[in-house]
């Protein structure tokens, strides 16, 4: 049986829309409360945090409704950010945890991830699980079992503690001017609250959320915000999240963006050369370039490849024993402080290194060349099926065999939107150009 109703990362959708409804979200709730409390005992409690979208009261209020049917008692933490539901879940001895977050998606769109008791999101199986109950429906706990709710007011700061600790003993960013942009998202209060506490100057963008303006022209998906501040106010650093902060994207002094990679890059360094980096080897998604492989290659370390997401990183982290990881799209994973993405973590380390090595940003954030890379989506309607069309796997085969020994080819589907995504990487422009554009064009023609 596939999964119907999870993608990549939880169940995401636009609000109001199935599956994004609140009738569904009490079918969740109950769903993956009758999963969590199988035993039937007493004091199971689910932890809730959301982001800034409007939208989340209503799926907030409806989550309660679910999980209080079936006995559990909720903890609601309000707005937070993603890592600090998975860190608040092990915490609190919660059964399970939830984040109610569309991470990068406009405002009108949300999404429910959920976490196990050990802070990890969910295994598919688990996920298969919880589907199978939605579908079945399950029974309600006895009046005098239906759980309680109540708010948790110090979960933001449980969380920024516990990041902070993370850092050196007595690490310092005095002197340093900082550019937090929050994109109007779950950190707008936590990331200012902890850089100042650690003595950097802030200069905040992104932390006026109104319910509709989460990731609005700014955050870790559009910089264009942050780095024209980090240049106008000489600041030394910009650090940009993602509406649940569980992304980062760093931009240097000139007001140049790093992705993940290079921040990958640099940490997997520094780790090595500490002794801390397990097993020499990084684990990044099938998207990470091309040059962060021969950058690790060229230092005797390793890259481990996953499958795009940052929970199926962390899967093969945990199975391999690696503690580092993450994706080029600003998921950063440090599996000793955090059971997932954690962008104002990865920040954090950042700034550490700047301190530590007394160079400007501009010169940690360039790791690596990067080899050039080219990725198109091909929006699809439901039920299509472009991928099996026969034109389009003789047009992906011949392109393969023409890149082969000079770049590499990624197509898949999006797991949260119907795009086909279609990646090239080729030190030739010509050739990376020509293989793309005539992989989307077979696409496009399959998908009319």
């Amino acid at each position: 049986m596939s999964r119907k109703l999870f993608g990549t990362d939880g169940v995401r959708g636009t609000a109001n829309t199935h599956p994004m409804t609140a009738d569904m979200a009490l079918r969740l709730g109950a769903a993956a409360g009758r999963y969590f409390r199988r035993d039937g005992s007493a004091a199971h409690r689910v932890v809730i945090g959301k982001d800034t979208r409007l939208s989340g009261y209503m799926f907030e209020n409806a989550l309660t409704a679910g999980f209080t049917s079936t006995g559990m008692n909720v903890f609601l933490l309000g707005p937070v950010p993603t890592p600090a539901v998975g860190m608040l879940t092990t915490s609190l001895r919660a059964d399970v945890g939830v984040m109610i977050s569309a991470s990068h998606n406009p405002h009108h769109d949300n999404g429910i991830k959920f976490f196990g008791p050990d802070g990890f999101k969910l295994s598919d199986e688990a996920e298969l699980e919880i589907e199978k109950l939605v579908e079945e429906g399950v029974e309600p706990a006895q009046s005098v079992n239906i759980g309680r709710a109540k708010r948790i007011d110090d979960g933001r700061f449980r969380y920024n503690e516990r990041v902070k600790a993370t850092l050196p003993a007595g690490r310092r960013f005095d002197g340093l001017k900082v550019v937090i942009d929050c994109a109007n998202g779950a950190a707008y209060k936590t990331a200012p609250e902890v850089l100042w506490e650690l003595g950097a100057e802030i200069i905040p963008v992104g932390v006026t959320p109104n319910g509709l303006n989460i990731n609005e022209k700014c955050g870790s998906t559009d910089t264009r915000l942050a780095a024209e501040t980090v240049v106008a106010h000489g600041a030394d650093v910009g650090i940009c999240l993602d509406g649940d902060a569980d992304r980062v994207m760093i931009i240097d002094e000139k007001g140049r963006v790093a992705d993940g990679d290079q921040i990958m890059a640099l940490l997997a360094a520094r780790w090595a050369a500490e002794g801390r980096l397990r097993q020499g080897t990084l684990v990044a998604s099938v998207m990470s370039n091309l040059g962060l492989e021969r950058f690790l290659d060229a230092r005797g370390l390793h890259l481990e490849r996953a499958a795009v997401g940052d929970r199926y990183v962390v899967e093969r982290m945990r199975e391999g024993g690696f503690n580092l990881g993450g994706e080029q799209s600003g998921h950063i994973v440090m599996t000793d402080y955090a059971t997932t993405g954690d962008g104002l973590l990865a920040a954090l380390h950042f700034l550490a290194a700047l301190v530590d090595e007394g160079r400007p940003a501009s010169e940690l954030v360039h790791q690596f060349e990067t080899v050039p890379q080219m990725l198109k989506n091909v929006r699809y309607q439901a039920g299509q099926a472009p991928l099996d069309a026969d034109n389009v796997r003789k047009v992906i085969a011949d392109a393969e065999a023409k890149i082969a020994g000079q770049g590499r080819i990624l197509i898949r589907k999006s797991g949260t939107e119907p795009l086909i995504r279609v990646m090239a990487e080729c030190e030739d422009a010509g050739l990376l150009s020509e293989t793309v554009d005539g992989i989307v064009a077979a696409v496009e023609a399959a998908a009319l």
